[in-house]
């Protein structure tokens, strides 16, 4: 064979084993994404600050409450 097709060939078997590899880490990658984002979120809601709660409003009767409340 001569030695330009097999220079040619060399480099084209380069090329796809390079594809090849990156297609791999891409489908690895894809597939621990459910993984990732689970952890992700057991870290931020482990880091995140405590939430307070909202107090219980209590709706106001109005003027006439108010005029009784402060006599």
């Amino acid at each position: 064979m001569p030695i330009i097709v097999e220079v040619i060939l060399a480099s084209g078997a380069m090329i796809l084993g390079v594809f090849a590899v990156f297609l791999l880490v891409f489908l690895v990658a894809l597939m621990l994404l459910p993984v990732e984002k689970s952890l992700s979120k057991a870290v931020w809601e482990l880091t995140a600050p405590p939430r307070k709660r909202p107090a219980q409003q209590v709706p106001e009767p109005g003027f006439k409450g108010f005029s009784q409340k402060h006599r």
